[in-house]
């Protein structure tokens, strides 16, 4: 297109004032970079827009959906949509194939000069930067958290365990070799309801993220030219949900506490203490439970266990009252009734209760660790 470097120059010149409102990307610098550049711009400067996906799981799924939905509607924001995901097995490639979208393998092969712009939802990959330089107007993620708030793979699991009452959806341009610190394009808060889990929140924000996406997508141009900075204060990191996080810290942990663990991983890995030597987990989580003064014969210990025949619970003691199970999971899954015949019937009826191993739970030794992800914890720059 261009017949030398100099008259590429001159180009970029004249184009200068137009960067803010219509090229919003930062040209490359030499000049083959430069004319690859100009080339891909001048091509697509707005909607419909050619678009490569990054996806994995059913969050994803909900943002896919609406931008294959976009493509087939009359309003030419979607002209073409393509998908790349980590593995076979994925909720987004099985959407992908049953409707007919084209699918690419990671990393994916040739994509210089075939798309306008990248979406990235939930992909779990860090992306280069020679690829996200390869799309004009860069690479879009959908981020379920107010960033800088809850940066990293679990803001949702995160926002449930520290009791947060507001979230919300981000939009931001990805930017090379860290995660979640590009700036933002796009945000829209989301109250936290009541007792909700971390599966129910994310069904939530996945929808309310897809929305985002496409108002996004309408006015990019005038997004990426008010574009701002993500704030250096009040960055928070949520680690990779670990099996670690499910042992219950009876002398630590409060009730409230357990029942928003249960609520954050409920859906992926069961609460867990020991018994006896023996892992056991804990089912049915019921929330806080009270036991008058009257039916205890002497003071409890944190792990302390006791049975609530008229509700067929397990209660047991934490660091600020009870909370109670209906059933646990030992070799096999046994009601509260169960495991209250057939291991604690004996214990409870004599003078030691709660003085005995078997009607104690302990605290996985070093299991405290998996705690100390705090409110404050800020993120290193």
């Amino acid at each position: 297109m261009w017949t030398s470097g100099k008259i590429a120059g001159a180009t970029l010149k004249t184009l200068s004032s137009f960067q803010h409102c219509c090229i919003p990307t930062v040209l490359r610098r030499g000049t083959d970079g430069r004319q690859q550049r100009l080339c891909r711009l001048m091509s697509s400067s707005g909607p419909p827009w050619r678009l490569l996906f990054f996806g994995s799981d059913q969050f994803a799924v909900e943002s896919l959906k609406l931008l294959t939905s976009s493509r087939n509607s009359s309003e030419e924001l979607v002209k073409s949509l393509e998908v790349v995901t980590l593995s076979s097995d994925v909720p987004v490639k099985r959407f992908a194939q049953q409707n007919h979208l084209p699918v690419h393998s990671w990393p994916p092969d040739n994509v210089d000069g075939q798309f306008d712009v990248g979406v990235v939802v939930s992909f779990g990959c860090l992306l280069p930067e020679r690829l996200i330089n390869k799309f004009p107007f860069g690479i879009l993620n959908v981020h379920p958290s107010l960033l800088p708030r809850w940066r990293g793979p679990a803001p949702i699991v995160h926002t449930i365990l520290h009791g947060d009452t507001v979230t919300g959806v981000t939009i931001i341009q990805i930017r090379p070799h860290r995660f979640d610190v590009g700036p933002i394009l796009n945000q829209e808060l989301h109250p936290v309801p009541e007792n909700c889990t971390a599966d129910e929140l994310g069904a939530a924000l996945a929808t309310k993220g897809a929305h985002l996406l496409i108002n996004t997508l309408r006015t990019l141009s005038e997004r990426m030219a008010q574009k701002r900075e993500q704030s250096k204060t009040g960055a928070t990191f949520a680690p990779k949900l670990n099996t670690s996080l499910s042992w219950v810290v009876w002398e630590e942990q409060t009730c409230d506490q357990i029942d928003r663990l249960y609520r954050a991983i409920r859906f992926r890995t069961p609460l867990r203490t020991t018994w006896m030597g023996q892992t056991i987990k804990l089912m049915d989580f019921v929330g806080k439970c009270h036991i008058s003064s009257a039916d205890q014969k002497r003071k409890p210990v944190p792990g302390s266990v006791t049975y609530l025949k008229e509700s067929n619970t397990l209660a047991v003691c934490c660091k600020d009252g009870w909370v109670g199970f209906k059933a646990v999971l030992l070799n096999k899954r046994l009601t509260a009734a169960d495991f209250y015949n057939g291991y604690l019937h004996q214990t409870l009826q004599n003078k030691t209760l709660y003085q005995t191993a078997e009607c104690l739970f302990v605290s996985r030794k070093g299991g405290t660790a998996a705690h100390q992800i705090t409110e404050n914890s800020v993120l290193q720059q």
